[in-house]
């Protein structure tokens, strides 16, 4: 097992939505005495995201699925997480998270926005069988410059 997996969904590798996705996988695996997360940046698998057959998305999903928890973290694009992370997402299998415990983490302009697509990100990762951690973290964007003292107030708060 890989231990604990970040997935940042934003179109863009580096994005602030990614730091404070990476920030939560760290301060989780600070909590649970883990190794440090492996990153997956959808953004950077770019066009191979689509092709069939693609190695760095065979080796993404792959990385995913050996995951033991998963921080899943997206902007907020049109009320909702982003295509490519649904692109990646659903070249799993059925029930392809069954037992795999699942943070969404979620960054919107306002909070109304941020509730609801933290929502269908639940929605989407329940889906998949992953066990979705209550409560997932919304954050605004207002907030990011703080994401470091955000995912360690959340990880600190996490009933393990």
């Amino acid at each position: 097992m890989t231990g604990i997996v970040v997935i940042s969904g934003n179109p863009r590798a580096g994005s602030r939505t990614s730091t404070l996705a990476v920030a939560v996988g760290e301060a989780i695996a600070g909590q649970l005495g883990s190794p440090q997360p492996h990153v997956i940046e959808v953004g950077s698998l770019g066009a191979g995201l689509l092709t069939p057959g693609d190695e760095a998305t065979k080796a993404a999903l792959a990385v995913l699925s050996e995951a033991n928890l998963l921080v899943v973290a997206t902007p907020t694009y049109k009320g909702s997480y982003t295509g490519v992370l649904k692109v990646l997402l659903d070249q799993l299998p059925a029930n392809a998270l069954a037992g795999k415990l699942a943070v969404p983490v979620v960054t919107a302009g306002v909070a109304p926005q941020a509730a609801a697509a933290e929502a269908l990100l639940r929605q989407l990762l329940v889906e998949l069988g992953a066990i979705v951690v209550r409560p997932g973290l919304p954050v605004l964007e207002s907030d990011l410059p703080e994401s470091s003292a955000i995912a360690q107030k959340y990880a600190a708060a996490l009933d393990w």
